[in-house]
C-alpha cells in the first residue's frame, strides 16, 4: 500500500496526507526545466523575477505524465477514493509559479476549490462531490516554510459538510460557499504545505487552503490539479471510501 492505516485515517481526520517520493525527483527535475522555459525568466538571474506569481497553463509532455502517473499514486488513488473510482490525468496543471519579488500576489484569499459547473456555467459543489475525487499539490522545487507553501486548515474539511447538506445534487455556487467555509473553519490551526520535489499533498476536495506571498530565496514550482473522480461519492456505501467517510464524519459531528 502507497499508504499506510495511520495516513488514511489522517486523511479522513485532518483533510490531507503528504505522499513522500510520490514520482521520482529526476523526472521532477525534467519537469523544472520544462515549466522555468515556459516562464520566460532565467532561473540564475533574479533581475528577470518581475511578478509575485506567474501561472502557466497544463503540460502533458512526457516528464508530467510520468510524474502524474506512478504507481504509488493510482494506488494511493485507489486507497482513498476507491478501486479505479478515479479518472487518469493525462498530465499536469496550472502552475502557480511564486518569486520572492515585493508586491502582493493576488490570489492569496482562503478558499476551497469547485467541483463542477452548473447549467449557466457557474462554478459549484455538491454534498457528494460531483466530478471531484482530491485536491492534489505536486511539489516540483523544494518547498520550505518561507517559499509561499500552501496555507492548509486543518480538519476544515469537516465544516463543509453541514453547509451543503440540504442542498441536493445542485448543491451550491462556489463563492457564497467560500465565503461560509471560510467563516466556518476560523478556528482550525494552520499547517504549511512543505516537502521536497517528487513529494504530493492528497487532500480531501472540501478542504480550506490559501496561497501566500512568497519570503524565501528561491522561485516554487508546484502544480495543483484535481483528481476527478467517475462518479459522485457514494455516501450510502457499506464501507464508504476514506474521502466519503470524511463528509459523513463533517455530517455527524
Amino acid at each position: 500500500m502507497a499508504l499506510t492505516p495511520a495516513q488514511v485515517e489522517q486523511f479522513v481526520r485532518d483533510g490531507f496526507v503528504r505522499l513522500d517520493r510520490a514520482f521520482p525527483s529526476d523526472v521532477a527535475g525534467q519537469c523544472l526545466d520544462e515549466l522555468w522555459a515556459e516562464t520566460g525568466c532565467d532561473r540564475n538571474d533574479p533581475a528577470t523575477w518581475t511578478r509575485p506569481v506567474i501561472r502557466l497553463g497544463g503540460f502533458a509532455t512526457e516528464p508530467f505524465q510520468r510524474a502524474a502517473s506512478t504507481t504509488a499514486l493510482h494506488t494511493a488513488f485507489d486507497q482513498l477514493a476507491g478501486e479505479r473510482a478515479w479518472v487518469p490525468r493525462l498530465g499536469l496543471g496550472t502552475f502557480p509559479v511564486r518569486f520572492p519579488v515585493p508586491g502582493e500576489p493576488g490570489d492569496d484569499g482562503w478558499h476551497l476549490d469547485a467541483s463542477f459547473a452548473g447549467p449557466e456555467g457557474e462554478a459549484r459543489i455538491n454534498l457528494r462531490s460531483r466530478e471531484r475525487a482530491l485536491l492534489m499539490l505536486f511539489l516540483f522545487s523544494e518547498v520550505g516554510p518561507d517559499d509561499a507553501p500552501t496555507r492548509i486548515r486543518v480538519g476544515s474539511h469537516l465544516d463543509v459538510p453541514p453547509l451543503l447538506k440540504d442542498d441536493g445534487d445542485e448543491g451550491r455556487e462556489w463563492l457564497p460557499l467560500c465565503q461560509d467555509a471560510v467563516a466556518a473553519s476560523e478556528h482550525r490551526p494552520v499547517e504549511l504545505a512543505t516537502g521536497d520535489p517528487g513529494d504530493v499533498y492528497l487532500c480531501h476536495p472540501f478542504l480550506v487552503h490559501a496561497a501566500q506571498p512568497h519570503r524565501g530565496r528561491t522561485p516554487r514550482f508546484i502544480a495543483q490539479p484535481p483528481l476527478h473522480s467517475r462518479a459522485p461519492l457514494d455516501l450510502d456505501a457499506e464501507r464508504p471510501s476514506p474521502i466519503a467517510r470524511a463528509v459523513l464524519d463533517g455530517l455527524n459531528a
